[in-house]
């Protein structure tokens, strides 16, 4: 366990996540949803400059009933754009943070994964199975593991 403590972020992440634009449509997020099993996906300008992020659960929202809509157009609702119901300035953690620090923040955001940001720049996703994973590996082999990024 100790070598655990010797773990950052940028080893156990998911390098060069898949994300999407701010005009994607929700019925795109839907079917990536579903073939790719995500719970959520960051939201990226042209630059991967780290916009927001897009939950099932903010897919969710979208269909909402209030006092003006009691019933919601599915087809017109999956038009929308990405950047319509993502959640704008999401947490996002350092390729450098310490997992002993992120597993914490984890626990305490009750939140399955959080974007990895440098310098303004998506380079990263971090989840929860990538944190157990890192545990487990520090456990069997008490050695650091390779960095899983394209920038090492």
């Amino acid at each position: 366990m100790y070598e655990f403590l010797k773990y950052e972020v940028r080893h156990a992440m998911t390098a060069d996540p898949i994300a999407i634009g701010p005009n994607a449509k929700l019925r795109e997020v839907q079917e990536l949803f579903e073939t790719r099993d995500f719970n959520g996906v960051p939201v990226v300008d042209a630059q991967r400059r780290l916009l927001g992020i897009l939950t099932k659960f903010d897919l969710l929202k979208a269909f909402s009933f209030d006092s003006q809509m009691m019933a919601p157009h599915y087809d017109e609702i999956m038009e929308r754009t990405a950047e319509s119901v993502m959640t704008r300035n999401p947490v996002s953690v350092d390729p450098r943070l310490p997992l002993s620090r992120l597993l914490q923040k984890l626990v305490e955001m009750r939140t399955k994964s959080l974007p990895v940001v440098e310098e303004g720049l998506l380079v990263g996703i971090i989840a929860r199975e990538d944190v157990l994973k890192a545990l487990r590996h520090a456990t069997v082999t008490h050695e650091i593991p390779a960095h899983q990024d394209s920038q090492s």
